[in-house]
C-alpha cells in the first residue's frame, strides 16, 4: 500500500488541508518522542551528538561528501555566497520566479542578484536567459529547484563551466528530487537546502543545511556559521561570521524524518499524477523536464481565472497558496540595488496564473477528486 490511502479520506464536507503536517508527523510520532527525550536526557542543546550524525546522514543521501548544519535555507545560500568569496562588486544569476530568499542570500553577502526569466514550460531557471545576462561582473549562477523539480543543470553546468562560473544550486523545495539520476546537492558547486516545517523535509523548527564535495567550502562554511571561528578553537576568530547553526533537537528529529523520505516523495508523486489524470485541460500542472524525478513539493497549476478558483476552493474549505505573486524582479526590496526592473515576460505571465493545489504525502485520492471536482465546477 503507498502512503496514500483511499480509504482513510474525509466525507465530502470535511476541509482539505493545504499541507497536513499532524498527519505527516503522526507517521512518525514514537520515533520523534525518543530522538526528543534523547536530547533532553544528555542536554547537549547545541553542538550535540546528533547534528554530526544527521550532517552524515544527508550528505550520504544527497550523494555528496560534506553537510554543514546551519540555522535556515536563507543562511545557507548567504553562506555559500560568502564562503565561495562572492560580495560587493560581484553579480549572481537568479531566476526571477523564486522565493526572495535566494536573492536575499545574495544581497547579504554584498553581491548583487542579477534576475533574469524562465523557462515557459516548467518555470524554472531558462539557460539561454542566464547566458544573456553573464557579464565581467558575474561571479556565480544560482540554479533554483523550485516546486520539487530540478532545474536544467546540464546546460547550466556547461555555462558555468565555459565562463568560469560557480554553479550553485538552491535546492529548498528538492530533498530527494533527481537529475539524471543524481539527487538535488550533488549537482553544483554546492547546495543550500532549508529545513522549514513544511518542506519535503521539515524540521519541527527552522534549520538548514550546505551540501558540497568542496571540503574547503565545507570548512569555511562552517566557520562563518560559528562566529568566524577557526575549527576546534573558540578563542580566534579568522573572519567576521555569524551565529547560525542548526541545534540539536531539530537535527535528531531530522534523523528520524529523513527514514521516512523517500515514501512520502513517492506519495507526493502520486498526488501529482492524479491531479494530472483529472484535471481539466483549462488547469494543467507544470510541466517536469523528463530527465527529473521531482518530490513535488508544491503542486502548481496554471488557470485562466485564478480568484473564481480561489474563492470556488475557500467556499469548499480546500487549502491552496500562490508561489510566487510577485516575481522577484518587481519586489521593491531589490529596486535600489538593480537598478530599473527588467522586463521578462514569462515569469510574469506565470505569476497572475499559477495557484499551487494541496499536496500532502497523507492526502487521499478521495480529497485530490474533490479538489479535482472543485476545479472543474469553475473551469
Amino acid at each position: 500500500m503507498t502512503l496514500i490511502d483511499r480509504a482513510a479520506g474525509p466525507t465530502d464536507d470535511m476541509p482539505v488541508p493545504f499541507l497536513d503536517l499532524r498527519a505527516v508527523h503522526a507517521r512518525t510520532r514514537p520515533s520523534l518522542d525518543d530522538a526528543w527525550g534523547a536530547v533532553l536526557a544528555h542536554g547537549q542543546y547545541v553542538g550535540g551528538p546528533e547534528v554530526a550524525r544527521f550532517e552524515a546522514e544527508f550528505a550520504a543521501y544527497c550523494g555528496a561528501r560534506h553537510a554543514v548544519g546551519v540555522g535556515n535555507g536563507t543562511d545557507a545560500l548567504e553562506l555559500i555566497v560568502r564562503g565561495l568569496g562572492i560580495g560587493p562588486g560581484d553579480e549572481v544569476v537568479v531566476p526571477a520566479n523564486t522565493f526572495v530568499a535566494t536573492a536575499e542570500g545574495v544581497c547579504a553577502a554584498g553581491a548583487t542578484p542579477r534576475f533574469v526569466d524562465v523557462d515557459p514550460d516548467t518555470l524554472l531557471l531558462d539557460p539561454d536567459a542566464a547566458a544573456a545576462a553573464i557579464g565581467p561582473s558575474t561571479a556565480a549562477i544560482i540554479a533554483v529547484h523550485l516546486f520539487g523539480a530540478v532545474a536544467p543543470m546540464e546546460p547550466l553546468a556547461a555555462l558555468a563551466a565555459r565562463h568560469g562560473l560557480a554553479l550553485v544550486e538552491d535546492a529548498a523545495q528538492a530533498h530527494g528530487a533527481r537529475y539524471d539520476g543524481r539527487r538535488a546537492g550533488s549537482l553544483g558547486r554546492a547546495a543550500a537546502f532549508s529545513f522549514y516545517p513544511g518542506k519535503n523535509l521539515g524540521a519541527l523548527g527552522d534549520g538548514g543545511a550546505v551540501v558540497t564535495d568542496d571540503g574547503d567550502l565545507a570548512e569555511r562554511v562552517r566557520g562563518l556559521a560559528d562566529h568566524g571561528r577557526r575549527r576546534g578553537d573558540r578563542d580566534h576568530h579568522d573572519r567576521v561570521g555569524r551565529n547560525s547553526r542548526l541545534d540539536t533537537l531539530q537535527a535528531a528529529l531530522l534523523s528520524v524524518r529523513l527514514g521516512s523520505l523517500d515514501a512520502e516523495n513517492a506519495a507526493r508523486r502520486h498526488v501529482l499524477a492524479h491531479y494530472r489524470e483529472r484535471l481539466p485541460a483549462s488547469c494543467r500542472p507544470v510541466d517536469v523536464d523528463p530527465r527529473v524525478e521531482p518530490v513535488v513539493h508544491l503542486a502548481v497549476v496554471r488557470i485562466p481565472d485564478r480568484p473564481a478558483l480561489i474563492a470556488a476552493l475557500t467556499a469548499a474549505g480546500i487549502g491552496w497558496g500562490v508561489h510566487y505573486r510577485v516575481p522577484c524582479h518587481l519586489q521593491p526590496a531589490f529596486a535600489g540595488s538593480t537598478g530599473a526592473p527588467p522586463r521578462l515576460p514569462v515569469a510574469e505571465e506565470a505569476a497572475g496564473r499559477i495557484l499551487s493545489l494541496p499536496c500532502s504525502p497523507t492526502l487521499g485520492e478521495d480529497r485530490v477528486e474533490r479538489v479535482c471536482d472543485v476545479v472543474r465546477s469553475v473551469s
